[in-house]
């Protein structure tokens, strides 16, 4: 993960141990940015995408230590809801390019302030976002003006582990992550 000169490691760790929600985007994130469209039983097309598994293990080890989940997408799909079903994610928005309101619904329905929250995000239409939450992070596939905006660039690119290696910081930041290694017998 590189970070954005403006931010030192020991600030990520402060507001990494402080995050009580981490919210993202869909496309380009918890996926590649690929849309795949192919023809229903009707058919009518239908619009899927690929989730990365590990990304999806370690959102569930998130409502573990009760840091709540969500989604914000400028686009709507089948598939964005049942993989956020399958990961326990409490806020699903889609078809929402605005999100400003949807950041301020999450914090008032959270009960959090804006620096409780972690962002990932990946294009122009995140940076509003990144800009309001505690802790900001795009992904590496993300546009050289939104990794210009975050707090730090993961590694690894959207749909390719970023939203687990941004989870990986945020619990070891609240000191989780060794209790998770003892519990699959992961040698220290």
């Amino acid at each position: 993960m590189q970070l954005h000169p403006s931010v030192t490691e020991e600030k990520v760790r402060r507001f990494a141990a402080g995050v009580k929600i981490l919210l993202m985007d869909v496309d380009g994130v918890l996926t590649d940015g690929r849309l795949y469209l192919l023809p229903g039983p009707d058919g009518k097309m239908v619009e899927t995408k690929g989730f990365d598994s590990q990304d999806g293990i370690a959102l569930r080890w998130l409502s573990w230590f009760n840091i709540k989940t969500g989604v914000i997408s400028g686009r709507e799909s089948p598939a964005t809801a049942e993989r956020a079903s399958q990961v326990g994610m409490t806020w699903v928005f889609q078809g929402h390019i605005e999100k400003i309101p949807l950041f301020e619904q999450v914090c008032a329905e959270g009960k959090v302030d804006a620096r409780e929250i972690a962002y990932i995000g990946d294009d122009l239409t995140d940076v509003v976002i990144m800009r309001r939450a505690g802790l900001s992070f795009a992904t590496a596939n993300a546009r050289p003006e939104v990794k210009r905006c975050a707090s730090a660039v993961t590694a690894a690119a959207g749909g390719a582990g970023a939203v687990r290696e941004v989870i990986e910081l945020i619990l070891r930041a609240q000191g989780h992550w060794d209790g998770l290694l003892k519990k699959y017998e992961v040698t220290l």
